[in-house]
Protein backbone atom coordinates (compact mmCIF):
# COMPACT_ATOMS: atom_id res chain seq x y z
CA UNK A 1 0.00 0.00 0.00
CA UNK A 2 0.85 3.53 -0.55
CA UNK A 3 1.79 5.58 2.12
CA UNK A 4 0.27 8.86 2.25
CA UNK A 5 3.45 11.18 2.78
CA UNK A 6 4.62 9.81 -0.15
CA UNK A 7 1.79 10.84 -2.35
CA UNK A 8 1.70 14.36 -0.91
CA UNK A 9 5.19 15.11 -1.90
CA UNK A 10 3.01 18.21 -4.51
CA UNK A 11 0.50 19.42 -4.10
CA UNK A 12 -2.14 18.32 -6.67
CA UNK A 13 -4.22 21.33 -6.54
CA UNK A 14 -1.57 24.68 -6.48
CA UNK A 15 -2.50 27.89 -5.02
CA UNK A 16 -2.85 29.35 -8.84
CA UNK A 17 -5.42 26.38 -9.90
CA UNK A 18 -6.65 27.04 -6.35
CA UNK A 19 -7.90 30.57 -7.04
CA UNK A 20 -9.27 29.86 -10.67
CA UNK A 21 -11.60 26.95 -8.98
CA UNK A 22 -12.52 30.09 -6.51
CA UNK A 23 -12.84 32.65 -9.41
CA UNK A 24 -14.89 29.38 -11.23
CA UNK A 25 -17.07 29.15 -8.29
CA UNK A 26 -17.56 32.76 -7.46
CA UNK A 27 -16.48 32.24 -3.83
CA UNK A 28 -15.16 35.24 -1.74
CA UNK A 29 -12.63 33.76 0.72
CA UNK A 30 -10.64 35.31 3.17
CA UNK A 31 -6.52 34.15 2.28
CA UNK A 32 -6.19 32.24 5.40
CA UNK A 33 -9.39 30.04 4.90
CA UNK A 34 -8.88 29.81 0.86
CA UNK A 35 -5.30 28.37 1.98
CA UNK A 36 -7.32 25.58 4.57
CA UNK A 37 -10.19 24.58 1.97
CA UNK A 38 -6.55 23.68 -0.41
CA UNK A 39 -4.46 21.87 2.04
CA UNK A 40 -7.97 19.89 2.60
CA UNK A 41 -8.62 19.60 -1.68
CA UNK A 42 -5.28 18.32 -1.73
CA UNK A 43 -5.65 15.51 1.63
CA UNK A 44 -8.31 14.56 -0.24
CA UNK A 45 -6.45 14.04 -3.73
CA UNK A 46 -4.06 11.67 -1.38
CA UNK A 47 -6.76 9.82 0.09
CA UNK A 48 -8.20 9.13 -3.37
CA UNK A 49 -5.05 8.08 -4.56
CA UNK A 50 -4.11 5.95 -1.58
CA UNK A 51 -7.91 4.45 -2.64
CA UNK A 52 -6.86 3.99 -6.16
CA UNK A 53 -3.68 2.16 -5.35
CA UNK A 54 -5.59 -0.54 -3.42
CA UNK A 55 -5.49 -3.77 -5.66
CA UNK A 56 -8.58 -4.89 -6.57
CA UNK A 57 -9.05 -8.28 -9.19
CA UNK A 58 -10.11 -7.26 -12.89
CA UNK A 59 -13.48 -9.79 -12.25
CA UNK A 60 -14.70 -8.04 -8.96
CA UNK A 61 -18.07 -6.57 -9.46
CA UNK A 62 -19.28 -3.11 -8.38
CA UNK A 63 -21.47 -2.71 -6.11
CA UNK A 64 -23.71 0.35 -4.85
CA UNK A 65 -22.82 -0.12 -1.18
CA UNK A 66 -20.57 -2.40 0.79
CA UNK A 67 -23.13 -4.61 2.03
CA UNK A 68 -25.53 -6.54 -0.53
CA UNK A 69 -29.28 -6.42 1.45
CA UNK A 70 -30.78 -9.55 1.00
CA UNK A 71 -34.06 -10.94 2.19
CA UNK A 72 -32.11 -12.60 4.90
CA UNK A 73 -30.21 -9.49 6.24
CA UNK A 74 -33.10 -7.32 5.48
CA UNK A 75 -35.74 -6.19 8.22
CA UNK A 76 -39.27 -6.61 6.28
CA UNK A 77 -40.72 -3.17 5.11
CA UNK A 78 -42.67 -1.15 7.40
CA UNK A 79 -46.04 -0.06 6.91
CA UNK A 80 -46.74 3.39 5.19
CA UNK A 81 -48.34 5.21 7.68
CA UNK A 82 -50.15 8.74 7.69
CA UNK A 83 -50.67 10.64 10.88
CA UNK A 84 -51.34 14.26 11.10
CA UNK A 85 -48.64 16.19 13.34
CA UNK A 86 -49.80 16.95 17.15
CA UNK A 87 -48.67 20.69 16.81
CA UNK A 88 -50.15 21.47 13.09
CA UNK A 89 -52.25 24.02 14.20
CA UNK A 90 -49.33 25.75 16.13
CA UNK A 91 -47.50 25.79 12.83
CA UNK A 92 -50.30 26.84 10.31
CA UNK A 93 -50.77 29.88 13.60
CA UNK A 94 -47.41 31.35 12.36
CA UNK A 95 -48.24 31.35 8.74
CA UNK A 96 -48.61 34.71 7.61
CA UNK A 97 -51.37 34.13 4.93
CA UNK A 98 -54.08 30.79 5.18
CA UNK A 99 -56.31 29.46 2.66
CA UNK A 100 -58.98 26.12 3.48
CA UNK A 101 -56.42 25.40 5.70
CA UNK A 102 -53.10 25.30 3.57
CA UNK A 103 -50.40 28.15 3.60
CA UNK A 104 -50.75 30.43 0.88
CA UNK A 105 -47.50 31.38 -0.72
CA UNK A 106 -46.86 34.15 -3.47
CA UNK A 107 -46.83 33.12 -7.25
CA UNK A 108 -43.28 33.03 -8.94
CA UNK A 109 -42.53 34.94 -11.45
CA UNK A 110 -41.93 33.46 -15.23
CA UNK A 111 -40.68 36.37 -16.64
CA UNK A 112 -36.98 37.12 -17.54
CA UNK A 113 -35.27 39.28 -15.29
CA UNK A 114 -33.39 42.00 -16.87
Amino acid sequence: MIDSEEICMTDKITPDVFKRLVDLASLELKEDEGEYLRKELNNQMVSIEVLESIPIEAETGTAAHGVPYTGENSPEPRDDVSRQDPHRLDILAQAPELEDGYIVVPDISHEELD
